[in-house]
């Protein structure tokens, strides 16, 4: 690990100024990836600004109405997971923070943290390969050739195909989240699906945020869709294990005819990963086997697979078809 100083801020206002140096200072919450990765040299901020104290304030509560939930970025996993009210009318939302990492992680990782966390992929986080563009822009991707069998099929580039490590990001993009932000330059709001970014030619560059901003809270707004709703999630072993696959599904059905679906794919994606095109063809139609075949297969259309992550895509479009079942199947 390389020095670096450390402060403590009990305000948004000294929080943002403190890190106004951009990519040289960064947010601490509950340290879980930034601390990792700061040991392993991946990520080497100068200064570290400690923002817990504010999770005194907004940003460590959570407020649920009619108009919908908001869920500050300081309140942690296992809060979220377990409140009573998110759990009855939001449970995509509860099962994407239950199904993720161990207990002991989620008492100490925030909701903030957790949907900026960064990928898993070997190359990227073991420093002794030069060939990460996400860490070494211009270097290559080591995983185009190399073992990527957890790696994506979805949004990847000729530069990048590391895979989106978290589970609660694709709740929030299928349920239309938005984001509030405060920075040097002001607050501002965003749709959560705005926040990160494809790697493109630049997957160095993971999210839009500006330098020194930091995230406030998330806000779900209400709607029919979101108690049939569900997160199911595929992988190795059945806990502390990131996802092969995964689908967070929202659906309003109406006497078998699906008036409304939201689709989030996880384990497959380089970012939380909203399947348009699927939705699409389950909507005003009864969610019967061929109306899922077929959403399945518009959600796959443009995977691109790299030799042992072929099967990626059979695994993902069962799982969807798997998740909207089950959706379908709950009783509200």
């Amino acid at each position: 690990m390389q020095p670096f100083t450390y402060q403590s801020v009990s305000s948004t206002d000294a929080a943002t100024q403190a890190a106004a140096g951009g990519a040289e200072a960064s947010y601490l919450a509950g340290g879980t990836t930034l601390l990792d990765l700061m040991k392993l040299e991946v990520m080497q901020p100068r200064r570290v600004v400690d923002v817990n104290a504010l999770g005194r304030t907004t940003h460590g509560r959570i407020e649920a109405d009619q108009k919908g939930l908001r869920l500050g970025a300081l309140v942690r996993m296992a809060d979220a997971a377990e409140h009573p009210q998110i759990a009855q009318q939001y449970p995509v939302i509860a099962q994407s923070l239950q199904l993720a990492a161990s207990p002991q992680l989620r008492n100490m990782a925030s909701l903030g943290g957790n949907v900026l966390q960064r990928t898993r992929c070997t190359y990227f986080r073991d420093v002794t390969y030069a060939a990460c563009n996400k860490r070494n822009p211009g270097s290559g991707c080591a995983a185009r050739e190399g073992v990527n069998r957890m790696h994506a099929v979805l949004g990847t580039s000729a530069h990048c195909i590391a895979t989106y490590a978290g589970d609660f990001g694709h709740a929030l993009i299928a349920l239309d989240a938005t984001v509030d932000l405060v920075g040097p330059e002001g607050a501002r709001t965003i749709a959560f699906a705005e926040l990160h970014r494809q790697p493109g030619d630049r997957p160095n560059r993971e999210t839009t945020l500006r330098p020194g901003e930091l995230i406030v809270s998330f806000t779900v707004p209400a709607a029919p869709w979101t108690r049939r709703s569900l997160y199911l999630k595929v992988r190795d072993r059945q806990s502390y294990e990131f996802a092969l696959a995964s689908a967070a599904v929202a659906i309003d059905l109406h006497d078998g005819i699906v008036r409304e679906a939201r689709i989030a794919l996880g384990g497959v994606s380089t970012v939380p990963w909203r399947a348009h095109e699927a939705e699409r063809v389950l909507r005003s139609k009864p969610l019967d086997d061929a109306n899922l075949a077929a959403a399945a297969d518009a959600a796959f259309t443009d995977a691109k697979v790299y030799g042992r992550n072929d099967f990626k895509v059979e695994l993902g479009k069962r799982t969807l078809i798997r998740a909207a079942q089950q959706a379908a199947a709950l009783e509200i």
